[in-house]
């Protein structure tokens, strides 16, 4: 079934990320391939990961968004909170008019109460909390007319219900105080027993709790602040199944599944392991997938640096600064504003969570061997801050080869595909 194709403001675009994208679709349409592409700019090279950028739930998300702007000029339009983790998108719908109602931690800008049932509210591509949708209906608004919810959200809420039905509690892989792993804390503990774990360290935590080789009494310090109400880690883990935030490392979620699986096989027996222990890989999402893996492949290609564009809250794109900085320097920016010059750069330390200035960033620049950059971004990041960002460096290398030299080869591959 061909993928859906949405209507995504033209200022978003890019001429250069898009022509390497869709020639790629053309030479490899099942996706098998995850070898980057190389832009060869003669001193500079960059090389492009195949998967990156707007994915399905970001799309149809900035679709509803920008339709409903166009659709209703009289009415007051609010988001709950930033729609994407994307500050570029979110500040250009603020400019449009469109104001919010909560910040990313969940503290309050503006009260619900101060709706009435004409004003429109959307609700962002991480979904939200069903005591957020009850207000929204008290006060006579539809939280589904203008829903943006990502679809694979949804599948994740959708499968812990089936879960929930069948008397299983859920674990959620997850930064707890996200909107998205807020909003299926929510929705899970509706139905199920719910606790929430950051991360590998965390989950052996939990399975020495489970097994007895921690006291009960750890669970509390470890995760009272992020579980429901009375959760017992003996009699609630007896039966239960893994859920995740997607924008999480899929080998991380995969690890505290198995962790917490293994942890059950030692407490019922391995053989009745599948009677305690639900598979939930199904939950994992595709574009997360697909994305990670094409950035192990860049990592792979061995560059000299790597810049990662996107918003510094947004958590795909930390996790894929996070695999690349194990490879090289790697740099995460929110646009080409970052960097004036070759000699200092301004980008997100996600480990100390705070904003740096580093200089010398860009080595290299006077020696004979080109400088190999890896260059992505985040699922919510416009490709056109990508094109934007490689523009800039191009300004620094006054023998580079131009952009449509470089391209050519690209479009050739497209005009055979017409």
């Amino acid at each position: 079934m061909a993928r859906k194709t949405f209507e995504i403001p033209g200022k978003f675009k890019s001429p250069v990320i898009r022509t390497v994208k869709e020639a790629n679709k053309v030479v490899d349409p099942r996706k098998k391939d995850l070898e980057p592409s190389e832009l060869d700019f003669g001193p500079v090279r960059f090389l492009i990961p195949r998967h990156f950028g707007f994915c399905y739930g970001v799309e149809n998300a900035i679709e509803i968004a920008y339709n409903t702007v166009e659709d209703y000029p009289d009415r007051n339009i609010y988001l709950l909170s930033e729609m994407i983790h994307n500050p570029t998108v979110n500040e250009d719908l603020q400019r449009r008019g469109v104001k919010f109602l909560f910040e990313t931690d969940g503290s309050e800008r503006i009260s619900i109460d101060s709706l009435d049932k004409e004003d429109i509210v959307i609700v962002p591509a991480f979904g939200t909390t069903l005591e957020i949708q009850q207000e929204l209906k008290d006060r006579g608004i539809d939280p589904y007319q203008f829903n943006t919810t990502c679809p694979f959200v949804e599948k994740v809420w959708k499968r812990g219900k089936q879960l929930g039905r069948k008397g299983y509690s859920l674990v959620v892989h997850g930064k707890h105080q996200h909107e998205e792993t807020r909003a299926t804390f929510s929705h899970s503990a509706s139905h199920s027993p719910v606790v929430v774990v950051l991360n590998p360290e965390e989950a052996e935590v939990l399975a020495e709790i489970m097994t007895g080789k921690r006291p009960i009494e750890d669970f509390r310090k470890w995760f009272g602040h992020k579980s429901t109400e009375g959760f017992d880690p003996l009699t609630d883990l007896e039966n239960f199944g893994v859920i995740n935030q997607t924008t999480m490392l899929a080998t991380e979620t995969e690890k505290v599944m198995e962790i917490l699986k293994e942890a059950a096989a030692e407490r019922f027996g391995s053989e009745e392991v599948l009677n305690h222990f639900a598979d939930t890989s199904d939950t994992l999402c595709y574009a997360t997938n697909e994305n990670q893996s094409a950035t192990y492949a860049l990592a792979d290609a061995k560059p000299d640096i790597s810049l990662v564009v996107g918003g510094y809250n947004s958590s795909n794109t930390m996790h894929l600064v996070e695999i690349l900085e194990q490879h090289c320097p790697t740099y995460h920016i929110r646009d080409a504003g970052e960097f004036e010059s070759p000699d200092e750069i301004r980008h997100f330390n996600q480990w100390e969570k705070k904003i740096e200035n580093s200089s010398e960033w860009l080595p290299n620049r006077e020696k004979n061997r080109p400088l190999r950059i890896a260059l992505t971004s985040g699922a919510s990041c416009p490709d056109i801050l990508v094109d934007e960002v490689l523009k800039k460096i191009l300004s620094f290398y006054p023998s580079a080869r131009t952009v449509n030299q470089v391209l050519k080869p690209f479009e050739e591959k497209l005009d055979l595909a017409v």
